[in-house]
């Protein structure tokens, strides 16, 4: 906006000389005077390509204030007056409120000083009428700076809440990740892990009895065979979770009990009448603590006789698992599995009770809420 001023007041003025209209306009006058609308229109190339800093600011605003009354001074036709509302604009925009209305206040007053020296300016109408026109002049370039801070502000504003957002974004997306991952390390640990440690036991027991009874040696080798088949249907399931695929609490946990009920580890089932509605999340969570604890009743408690029970109470779906093993003390483990079970559920607005003590078996009761519709 500066520079389109500085260039048309130039233009006017040689217009002005060329028409023949300022015949005491002298060679060194309109030298000066083209020299410092130049001057400003450098000034402000280079004002623009600076980083801004108050001091800077001030500077600039002092070289455009010396150029203005150069050019003024050397104006004849009084075309530069145009010019001085110019100054409270910058001074608003860079250096605050207070500077730039002190500053119109300052060339209104200056004007009004001037006029007053001329003789008959009360009741000039020309005089008057160049008055009023600054007035107007200054305060429109006032308020245009307010409306452009404004502006600026609001454009920073929102480029810090871009910014913000950006971060939140991405610091979403780490925790996405992380949670994630520990998901993934539950899953290989309570699903692969069952299996494999179902699949160590078959075959330790094919190995122990393929001398005295092939049969059991042979049943062995099947019901290992039979796990390693599970493994990787619960490697396809998961792989299905990924694309919405309904999930049956009930299903597999037959397909579980199936696949460990022996004659030297019987597993009873009961699953009631009871209707579930905890949503894919927490009817695989609810299976994933099943599956673990079969697993440590088998691997570790040397249980024969495992209970599985599972009833809705209220808008909950409680599981329980309970055995006839060796028992121990849950305040004096803190392995994986028990960790695990705990997360996933804590993730859900669930719970997970541990119920044992040595030589008396295991009892272990999870709850998940319904889902919230």
């Amino acid at each position: 906006m500066a520079s389109l001023l500085y260039t048309a007041v130039m233009l006017t003025g040689l217009y002005y000389v060329s028409a023949g209209l300022a015949p005491g306009w002298s060679r060194v006058e309109l030298a000066v005077y083209l020299g410092g609308l130049i001057a400003l229109l450098v000034v402000e190339q280079v004002d623009w390509r600076r980083p801004r800093t108050r001091r800077w600011s001030m500077a600039m605003l002092l070289i455009r204030i010396v150029l203005l009354e150069t050019v003024y001074a050397a104006d004849g036709a009084g075309f530069s007056r145009a010019l001085f509302v110019l100054v409270p604009f910058f001074a608003y925009f860079w250096l605050g409120r207070a500077a730039g209305i002190g500053l119109a206040t300052f060339y209104l007053v200056m004007a009004l000083t001037r006029a007053s020296t001329v003789t008959g300016a009360r009741t000039d109408p020309e005089v008057v009428s160049e008055l009023f026109m600054l007035f107007i002049g200054l305060v429109l370039a006032v308020a245009t700076a307010a409306v452009a801070v404004e502006q600026s502000r609001s454009r920073l504003q929102a480029e810090r809440l871009v910014a913000e957002l950006t971060a939140t974004q991405e610091r979403v997306a780490e925790l996405s990740a992380a949670s994630e991952r520990n998901r993934l390390a539950r899953d290989i640990h309570d699903s692969v892990g069952h299996h494999l440690t179902a699949i160590s036991v078959q075959l330790a027991k094919a190995e122990a009895f393929r001398e005295r009874d092939p049969e059991a040696a042979d049943r062995a080798v099947a019901d290992a065979r039979r796990a390693a088949s599970r493994a990787l249907q619960e490697v396809r399931e998961s792989v299905g979770a990924l694309r919405a695929e309904p999930f049956s609490l009930v299903a597999s946990l037959y397909a579980l009990v199936e696949g460990l009920d022996d004659p030297d580890f019987r597993v009873v089932l009961d699953l009631g009448d009871a209707e579930f509605d905890q949503g894919r999340a927490g009817a695989e969570a609810l299976y994933r603590v099943a599956q673990e604890a079969l697993t440590n009743a088998r691997r570790h408690a040397d249980a024969d006789l495992v209970r599985v029970a599972v009833r809705g109470a209220g808008a909950e779906a409680v599981l329980e698992v309970e055995d006839n093993g060796r028992g121990f003390e849950p305040e004096s483990t803190s392995g994986g599995g028990l960790s695990g079970m705990r997360e996933r559920l804590a993730a859900l607005g669930g719970s997970v009770r541990v119920e044992s003590r040595p030589g008396h078996g295991t009892r272990i009761v999870a709850r998940v809420p319904a889902v919230a519709r």
